[in-house]
């Protein structure tokens, strides 16, 4: 059985709601280095996940998908992510939201 390479792409709609995230508490907030904390550790979330991508469990949405979506859980922030299949022996882990955790998501993701 071959291993699984999961190939690594973000939506645009992921870097939006991640910039407005940082904006508001490096701007609002003023606090730079809780945003570049935020950024650090989003981004080693993912990298994280990236070679089991599929080994957690799937979000139970309301809503008929093409994709399963996965979270993972950054501070008080979540990030949604699917697995595509590709052509060939590796998978795309797709990173599409980046929302805040009490947000309602059933409308957003």
């Amino acid at each position: 059985m071959a291993d699984i390479q999961y190939v690594l792409r973000y939506l645009s709609l992921f870097y939006e709601d991640l910039e407005q995230k940082v904006v508001y508490i490096a701007e609002t907030l003023h606090n730079e280095k809780a945003a570049n904390d935020l950024l650090d550790a989003v981004e080693q979330a993912i990298l994280e996940r990236l070679p089991v991508a599929e080994s957690f469990e799937p979000y139970h949405s309301a809503k008929e998908r093409r994709y399963k979506y996965y979270r993972i859980y950054v501070k008080n922030f979540v990030v949604y992510y699917v697995v595509i299949d590709d052509e060939g022996s590796n998978k795309i882990m797709e990173v599409r939201r980046f929302l805040y955790n009490k947000r309602d998501r059933e409308t957003l993701v």
